[in-house]
């Protein structure tokens, strides 16, 4: 198997934590970082603008994604252009839809036509991404985020469903597939199998990097070492005649 030095797919940190971010930051592996709202606000963020401002001067020129929050696209606009020009390595999130399952067509396109660095989040489907994919800008460097573990929660395989949509983004050059919220670390290498550009990891996840490659005997006696250690720790007790 393939060390995670020898993949082709990039792995981004999901996340909000500085310290995470910044020991993540010192990984070579790790060639870009995202977060969210709801990691945010989990992270006991307050001030949004700080912490993005903060992580990149944690980051360096790596790519970054910052997600706008209004459910107005108007404002989710406005907010699309400040979050932008805080740094030439920030994609803005804007998500699939809004709150009402509306589609922001007319904004994706014209952020992608002004030069705004897009990530569009949140999606479940290959008619999703075709959509976005024909708002997409030639010129402009984008990436389309499909959830591919919330995909798997509701008992459907998404390699399928992400290796087709490989096939449907190569007619952009400018645009890169996230195999986002993968659920294990076996996920890196299904997203390297069907050619995905980039997996988004949370930190937990990314914690598991060093056993990739480990003797599978020696895991299992470190499992029997850990059970046998854990119930020596807790006193547990059985009386035997």
């Amino acid at each position: 198997m393939k060390l995670p030095a020898q993949l082709k797919v990039k792995i981004f940190a999901d996340g909000a934590d500085l310290k995470g971010i910044a020991t993540l930051a010192a990984n070579p592996l790790i060639k870009g970082f995202t977060t969210n709202p709801t990691l945010m606000r989990k992270a006991g963020i307050t001030d949004y603008r700080a912490f993005a401002l903060d992580v990149l001067k944690i980051i360096g020129n790596r790519p970054v994604s910052f997600e706008v929050f209004s459910d107005d696209f108007a404002e989710m606009e406005n907010q699309a252009r400040v979050i932008a020009a805080w740094g030439k390595n920030v994609y803005v999130k804007i998500p699939v839809t809004n709150t009402k399952g509306e589609f922001p067509s007319k904004l994706i396109r014209r952020l992608a036509k002004a030069g705004v660095q897009l990530n569009v989040t949140a999606l479940t489907t290959n008619e999703q991404v075709k959509a976005v994919l024909d708002c997409l800008s030639p010129e402009t460097a984008s990436c389309i985020s499909v959830f591919a573990g919330r995909v798997a929660d509701t008992g459907r395989d998404p390699l399928p469903l992400m290796a087709e949509a490989v096939k449907i983004m190569s007619s952009n050059s400018k645009a890169e597939l996230i195999w986002a919220s993968p659920r294990e670390l076996l996920n890196i290498f299904h997203a390297e199998q069907i050619g995905c550009h980039i997996i988004t990891v949370t930190h937990d996840i990314l914690g598991k990097l060093a056993l990739v490659g480990k003797d599978l005997g020696e895991y299992s006696l470190d499992t029997v070492k850990m059970f046998h250690n854990d119930a020596t720790a807790a006193g547990f007790k059985i009386e035997t005649a």
